[in-house]
């Protein structure tokens, strides 16, 4: 008796290991096995959670209707199909949507804040550089009570008698307070 090739005529065995298909369903593996392509023999979890949720039969339909280029993509939708199936039998793979869709609306939602809070920062370093433009300015701002503490230090060609005291000593602003920023942002 000739021993059978492997790459022989339509409707030999393979003599090779069966797929993972074959082997679940206890038959022989032909050369024509519509599930050797797509589901490995090294992997027989993922036809056995496709089988569990659709059926070999049902399977073997699905992948005879779709075109050949694209069956390797339909076989692991089916396994990825089948394997959220499994584990949420009631909503599937639309509960991950779901999941999914609220996260992002969350992390949207987080992000805009994120960004109003850097917008809010810019401006009021933006209003507080405006506000502080001249020594004349903060001395209108102290005496007003909009800002407590030591005035600021006069610049060296300033001959004002408001100055004269608060060059000679350090300025100190720990005691500036934030009451007014609202004004501003």
């Amino acid at each position: 008796m000739a021993r059978r090739q492997l790459l022989g005529p339509v409707g030999t065995l393979n003599k090779t290991t069966p797929c993972a298909a074959c082997k679940l369903l206890r038959r022989r593996c032909a050369q024509e096995c519509p599930f050797s392509p797509y589901f490995s023999p090294h992997e027989p979890q993922k036809f056995a959670s496709v089988h569990r949720v659709f059926g070999a039969s049902n399977v073997s339909k699905m992948l005879m209707e779709v075109p050949e280029s694209q069956r390797a993509d339909a076989a692991n939708s089916l396994v990825y199909e089948a394997n959220i199936r499994l584990r949420d039998p009631v909503y599937g793979s639309l509960g991950v949507i779901s999941t999914l869709q609220q996260q992002v609306q969350a992390l949207e939602a987080e992000l805009a804040a994120v960004k109003a809070q850097i917008l809010k920062c810019k401006y009021r370093q933006t209003a507080a550089a405006a506000i502080l433009p001249t020594p004349h300015a903060a001395a209108f701002l102290i005496s007003n009570g909009v800002i407590s503490g030591a005035a600021p230090r006069a610049p060296a060609s300033s001959s004002s008698s408001m100055f004269a005291a608060a060059a000679s000593s350090s300025t100190d602003y720990s005691s500036i307070t934030n009451d007014n920023v609202s004004l501003f942002g």
